[in-house]
């Protein structure tokens, strides 16, 4: 059983795909042809990855090889999700898959082992799973949130991502699903701390989110005390 908290093991996944199905369940007559994913341990990046290319055996849609650039001749030589997904497998064990949009990659993913017809278990049955597009959702009602819309507004680069990529799409999704749950509701002053009065003020993951003022702001705001004091003759904030 995964427990849930900051300190069991966590797997940031993405997956790049053939095309979508339209007309019925999105993944039918799709296949698999990247898996990227990252692993994430008492809120750290650890370094250890699994990325890997298929041979789906079949085209690629023009509409999906626009979004990815990943061309059939690539993926020739690549192994097949039945040569890849018992090392895929063995990297998700005991761990808490994190994913933007779950329903489409966990979809593919059940899909694609459902197919091998060896009774496997659904990816959502081995491991607890957790969307980030939901968390995003609640956290920014009415917003965009896409992956590059949710990288633009917490200002995490995205230079390098001129097409989609399963690795790095994860890459970047570590570090929005980072700041996501990291995110600070309320204010926890010096005198509740002394108090132990904790019982009202709720944070993602029970930390607190510091951003000290840089340089130009400290600045700014020297400026703006002395603007006070030149207009009021003193300053609360400020010793005269």
């Amino acid at each position: 059983m995964i427990k849930n908290n900051d300190f069991c093991r966590k797997i940031i996944l993405d997956i790049e795909t053939t095309g979508m199905n339209f007309s019925g369940p999105f993944y039918k007559g799709h296949k698999i042809i990247e898996i990227g994913a990252v692993e994430l341990f008492n809120r750290n990046l650890t370094g250890k990855n699994f990325h890997v290319y298929i041979n789906p055996d079949r085209i690629i849609d023009d509409k999906a090889f626009k979004i990815h650039g990943i061309a059939d001749n690539f993926l020739k030589d690549k192994p097949k999700f039945s040569d890849i997904f018992i090392d895929f497998l063995k990297f998700i064990k005991n761990s808490e898959i994190i994913i933007h949009n779950a329903k489409f990659d966990i979809g593919f993913l059940n899909y694609e082992l459902n197919n091998l017809k060896l009774n496997i278990q659904s990816v959502n049955e081995i491991c607890k799973i957790t969307d980030t597009l939901k968390i995003a959702r609640n956290m920014f009602p009415g917003k965009k949130n896409s992956l590059d819309a949710l990288c633009s507004r917490l200002d995490i680069s995205i230079r390098e991502r001129f097409l989609h990529s399963a690795i790095l799409d994860a890459q970047l999704l570590a570090k929005v699903y980072l700041i996501l749950t990291s995110i600070q509701k309320k204010i926890l002053f010096k005198e509740d701390l002394n108090n132990n009065n904790y019982k009202d003020y709720v944070y993602f993951n029970s930390e607190i989110f510091l951003k000290k003022a840089n340089l130009k702001e400290k600045n700014l705001h020297e400026s703006y005390i002395k603007k006070i004091r030149k207009k009021t003759g003193f300053c609360l904030w400020k010793n005269k």
